[in-house]
């Protein structure tokens, strides 16, 4: 895929946020497109289907998280990639923007050569999945379609945030292995993308809600495996 067929939306309540960063990648060759709250920004990654959306987390109208969770119900957004970008940088706000579906948070200020390059490494997920598409195995009674990004687990869909989905295809690819805490991060956020300690944590509280408690076991002070 080419930059120029790239859209990016970013929202944020703040006008020269927008047009310091709009300038910055527009520069790079992406399509951009601004809205300056959460409504607004729901309304429009609806009508643009952007491949990237940039949130800030405290806007008017309608915060961050709440325009992540309405972002995430929409079916022609299964697989955009969300990122929030705050001068908030607390634990708690990490976790409820990962538990509304974010993909990651970066944290402000930053210089825009940084933002860039993060995007830039956000973006190479798309193209590093594109090359996985016809990945489709099954473990157990849990069938994982890595080019749909679907997972069944008795005949029946479950639906699951992009993090989560790649967390469980992890996990799933070497049952009863133990993934390390600094693998995981790794292989699912990246090595540019710092996040919360508590990051894992709350991915693996979720996929054990939706996929059942005994399947993830935690190795205390090591990390976490998958097991039948």
């Amino acid at each position: 895929m080419k930059k120029k067929d790239i859209k990016i939306l970013l929202v944020d309540d703040e006008p020269d946020i927008l047009e310091i960063i709009s300038y910055n990648l527009e520069a790079e060759g992406y399509q951009v497109f601004t809205a300056k709250n959460g409504q607004e920004g729901v309304v429009k990654a609806k009508k643009k289907k952007p491949h990237l959306v940039i949130l800030d987390v405290m806007m008017p109208e309608m915060d961050g998280i709440e325009a992540c969770e309405q972002m995430r119900k929409m079916p022609n957004l299964e697989n955009t990639l969300i990122t929030f970008l705050t001068a908030r940088g607390e634990d708690y706000s990490q976790v409820a923007g990962f538990d509304a579906g974010a993909d990651d948070y970066i944290t402000k200020p930053i210089k825009p050569k940084v933002l860039v390059s993060k995007v830039k490494a956000l973006l190479r997920r798309l193209k590093d999945e594109a090359n996985d598409a016809d990945d489709i195995f099954k473990v157990g009674d849990i069938v994982i379609n890595r080019e749909e990004y679907k997972v069944i687990k008795n005949g029946n869909e479950i639906i699951l945030p992009r993090k989560e989905f790649e967390l469980l295809a992890l996990l799933t690819s070497k049952p009863s292995k133990v993934f390390r805490r600094e693998v995981i991060l790794d292989k699912v956020w990246g090595n540019e993308v710092v996040v919360g300690g508590r990051t894992i944590d709350v991915h693996i509280r979720k996929l054990r809600e939706k996929i059942g408690e005994d399947h993830f076991k935690t190795v205390k002070g090591v990390g976490y495996k998958f097991v039948l």
